[in-house]
């Protein structure tokens, strides 16, 4: 019974196959014997009036205005260094917008924090563990919020600033 209907699946397709390709043939003959069309000349460039700006007891534009200058803050440096000598831990390479709290376990004693990245990987972390491109550090883990201590910069220093990620936040 196989064999029957192969043989007759066979003669079907082999009586779909036409090697007549005169038509193709002929066509494309019939494009190539088309004469070349030609390239149409780009547009005529538009000539701009000149303007030429006197100030007079204006104001000039390009130089700061004494205001501006005289409102410069002095920043000062409070010490705080983030550790660049530190190798980075994985989460340090993501946005802290970009990560999302799933969920907590407690394991030995200690409560671990699971984090959720954009492409779908969860991470554990812990008290202690840095996440975020600013530095951050975990300073607590409940049952609904990662707290965090971020280091800002700020002119020539940086700022300790906190932050937090909500359990399912972002979803």
């Amino acid at each position: 019974m196989r064999w029957l209907a192969l043989i007759v699946l066979g003669s079907l397709l082999a009586a779909c196959a036409n090697n007549d390709m005169s038509d193709l043939q002929r066509y494309v003959e019939e494009v190539k014997a088309r004469p070349p069309s030609g390239i149409s000349p780009p547009p005529e460039p538009i000539e701009v009036e000149t303007y030429l700006y006197v100030a007079g007891d204006r104001r000039d534009p390009f130089t700061p205005d004494k205001a501006d200058t005289q409102e410069v803050e002095t920043v000062v440096d409070s010490g705080i260094r983030p550790d660049l000598n530190r190798r980075k831990e994985e989460l340090e390479f993501f946005p802290l917008d970009s990560l999302r709290m799933v969920g907590t376990l407690e394991q030995d004693g200690q409560t671990w924090a699971l984090v959720k990245t954009k492409e779908g990987i969860i991470h554990r972390v812990t008290k202690g563990n840095h996440m975020g491109r600013n530095y951050g550090r975990i300073i607590e883990i409940t049952e609904d919020k990662i707290k965090l201590v971020e280091l800002v910069k700020i002119g020539s220093g940086y700022q300790e600033q906190e932050a937090e990620i909500s359990l399912g936040e972002g979803e």
